[in-house]
């Protein structure tokens, strides 16, 4: 029986992006260090650095909201997504978010850098 490739479904492209940034159907999470996070970022994503980001996805809702000022992502949104520098960490952190049961979040494969080139930053 034929099976999809989940890998491909996981990844969102640049222009993907693009569109779920400037309908707002998105839950952007910078998995960075703060220092890179601050050097520069893209617009709307909030930083959940890839050391914090397995105990910060464990929180309840309401300490997550606290902590990082947006809206906890659930288990079953379909826009949750996550990004890093090139995709290493963003790949990681996408293994970690789905071993905790968020099934549909996806990564940004191109990360920072490719936003950054493409935005002519």
């Amino acid at each position: 029986m034929f099976k999809p490739n989940k890998q491909h479904a996981s990844v969102v492209t640049y222009s993907q992006l693009k569109t779920m940034l400037s309908t707002r159907d998105i839950q952007l999470f910078d998995v960075r260090s703060p220092d890179e996070y601050q050097a520069g970022r893209i617009a709307d994503s909030v930083n959940i650095p890839l050391g914090i980001l397995e105990e910060s996805l464990m929180l309840s809702p309401e300490h997550f909201e606290q902590k990082f000022e947006v809206r906890a992502p659930g288990k079953d949104d379909d826009n949750i997504v996550l990004y890093c520098r090139s995709g290493n960490r963003s790949n990681t952190a996408l293994n970690i978010a789905r071993q905790l049961g968020f099934m549909r979040v996806r990564h940004y494969k191109g990360g920072f850098s490719e936003w950054a080139e493409q935005e002519g930053k």
